[in-house]
């Protein structure tokens, strides 16, 4: 079990979070706050606890080497607006200049570092980075789960050289992990969506033991109707996959879960805005028709299903939601989940790539119990995989 902030006394220390402060900009302004705000609860409690706080983080892909338009001098603004009060920053991340701002703290006070990716030390997990950047603090807080997946100086060796806790954020990831995969309660469904089968088997493969029923949907799930013997027209398809998917339903098959594929879906001949759709069975698809949504009886079908469920974990969305009115299935879907978490009848989390976007178009982000902001480390953990960031804390 990984200790927290609970369980060290920070008052009077210089505190190094690590936090993910990647963030979307555009035009120098942040356009995505999403991880700067699930980071304040750990810096408020550090603050209120009497502690000098110290921020770590990477920012894009500088590959070793100061690039300007990567500095976290960028985001200044938006993390001192979203705490309400000043944070300071200095241009490097160790060395002089960095144990020169941090000596000049005060307690309460917010510091950032810059660009950890500056140094190429930092991908490297490079020991002797590790020490450096140790040297700045007494305690060290992971708070970045979306980074947990790379064995970086600033997320594993950093955490065997300080006494090293979860931060709020990373604790509440991995309690509403452990829900989700590591002790649910069951039935449990899972839902898989997406364009591609193949960024997905790893994951596909390791959640048929787990799980009670897995709901396989968007253009991946063309491949597996495909694999099945449906003529499925002009949609999206992995040819090439059908050996691997007939695979997947022969191991779901044994382990008794059940796998739901659509029965309908709205087809369309262009993938546009407006383009002319009919509701038709999966099996009688034309030649030119693209399948681009759940049709109304697989979402009756599939809400039915999620009725009688204890818990559900959803990654990718069911159908093309990013254009109306391809975004049926995956709207009417996510906000079922969301009436019966609300309901206290359903645990429902869900992370990684487009699924945040369309549970945020679906209305349903506020309702759910957790949703992730992680991409590559949610599905690395989907796929049953250890992330270096979260082994370290564990043995810390």
């Amino acid at each position: 079990m990984f200790k927290t902030l609970d369980d060290v006394n920070v008052n009077g220390k210089t505190v190094l979070v690590r936090g993910d402060l990647n963030v979307p900009m555009k035009d120098g302004a942040v356009t995505d706050n999403t991880r700067i705000v699930r980071l304040l609860p750990t810096i408020r409690d550090l603050q209120a606890a009497g502690a000098r706080v110290v921020l770590l983080s990477h920012f894009g892909r500088p590959k070793g080497q100061p690039v300007p338009e990567m500095s976290l001098g960028h985001i200044q603004d938006a993390v001192a607006e979203a705490l309400g009060c000043e944070v300071a920053f200095v241009d490097d991340c160790i060395g002089a200049k960095a144990e020169s701002a941090v000596a000049a703290m005060k307690e309460g006070d917010v510091l950032m570092l810059e660009n950890l990716r500056y140094y190429a030390e930092e991908e490297k997990n490079d020991g002797a980075f590790a020490d450096s950047l140790a040297k700045l603090g007494d305690i060290y807080v992971n708070d970045a789960f979306s980074a947990a997946h790379r064995a970086h100086a600033s997320t594993e060796a950093i955490a065997k050289r300080l006494p090293a806790v979860a931060g709020r954020n990373m604790e509440a990831e991995l309690k509403a992990l452990d829900a989700a995969l590591g002790n649910p309660n069951h039935p449990v469904m899972a839902i898989v969506g997406g364009a591609k089968v193949s960024t997905k088997l790893a994951v596909l493969g390791h959640l048929v033991d787990k799980v009670d029923m897995l709901v396989i949907g968007g253009g991946m799930a063309n491949t597996f109707l495909y694999a099945m013997g449906t003529d499925i027209g002009a949609s999206l398809c992995e040819k090439d996959l059908k050996d691997t998917a007939l695979e997947i339903l022969g191991k779901a098959n044994e382990a008794n879960c059940e796998i739901l594929l659509p029965v309908d879906g709205a087809v369309a001949e262009e993938f546009k805005a407006g383009a002319d759709m009919e509701i038709r069975p999966v099996t009688a698809v034309q030649e030119k028709g693209m399948i681009l949504d759940l049709g109304p009886d697989s979402i009756a079908a599939l809400n039915a299903k999620l009725d009688g469920c204890k818990t559900l974990l959803w990654n990718g969305p069911l159908g093309a939601f990013e254009i109306e009115p391809f975004d049926k299935g995956t709207v009417s879907v996510a906000q079922k989940a969301a009436e019966l978490t609300k309901a206290c009848k359903l645990v429902s989390i869900a992370g990684g790539g487009d699924t945040v976007a369309a549970m945020a178009h679906a209305g349903a982000s506020e309702d759910l119990t957790y949703i992730s902001t992680a991409g590559g480390a949610f599905l690395e953990w989907m796929e049953g995989k250890e992330l270096p960031g979260v082994a370290a804390l564990m043995n810390a």
